[in-house]
């Protein structure tokens, strides 16, 4: 069965750090590009960072820079998101989904369209 499992979220205080893990299973994680996107409450769903197939190209959102880290082990079929000095408005479900195909070894988009394949999510609360 095709499936993305989310975890490592958790209750942080300001200016902590998580690691979320995005474990892939039924398919090979290497051929697609990889997204993490968040969802806060009363909000929709926004992109934070992809990275390419071939983990040569990686784009953040503009809210994450400098913060957040994406990067994936093809080996372990597992894509991770290293969030350092958390905020309170990171506080969202995060969601890791794949490509919708193999667009080039450097595409990477953090749009929601091109994404599919969901995971279930991790809850992030940054609070003091």
């Amino acid at each position: 069965q095709l499936q993305l499992v989310e975890s490592g979220g958790g209750l942080v205080q300001p200016g902590g750090s998580l690691r979320l893990s995005c474990a892939a299973s039924g398919f090979t994680l290497d051929y697609y590009a990889i997204g993490w996107f968040r969802q806060a409450p009363g909000k929709e769903r926004e992109g934070v960072s992809c990275i390419s197939n071939s983990g040569g190209t990686i784009n953040y959102a503009d809210s994450v820079k400098g913060r957040f880290t994406i990067s994936r082990d093809n080996a372990k079929n597992t894509a991770y998101l290293q969030m350092n000095s958390l905020k309170p408005e990171d506080t969202a479900v995060y969601y890791c989904a794949r490509s919708l195909s193999n667009f080039g070894e450097s595409w990477c988009v953090p749009r929601r369209d091109m994404f599919g394949s969901w995971g279930q999510g991790t809850e992030v609360t940054v609070s003091s």
